[in-house]
């Protein structure tokens, strides 16, 4: 089961660095919970693959740093009607 874990976290991560997804829509490739992807991305890889970790973590930051830019933007899709 932990291999399975483990296995999993290695595929998303590889999956973000490659395409530059966020975690939802890595989520929604996987058909697993935002909480899931984050969990195996920040607690499951860490200590299984450390490099891909540190990839995977500068990736995060990033897009966590362009939060409030991608939801003004969907905020004005919204209500422009575009």
């Amino acid at each position: 089961m932990k291999e399975c874990l483990c296995k999993r976290a290695c595929e998303l991560a590889v999956y973000m660095i490659e395409t530059g997804a966020t975690v939802r829509a890595a989520a929604r490739h996987f058909g697993i919970s935002k909480s899931t992807v984050h969990k195996d991305l920040t607690q499951r890889l860490e200590p299984y693959n450390h490099a891909l970790y540190v990839q995977v973590r500068q990736l995060l930051d990033e897009n966590k740093q362009q939060r409030h830019i991608r939801g003004g933007m969907a905020t004005r899709r919204k209500y422009k009607g575009e």
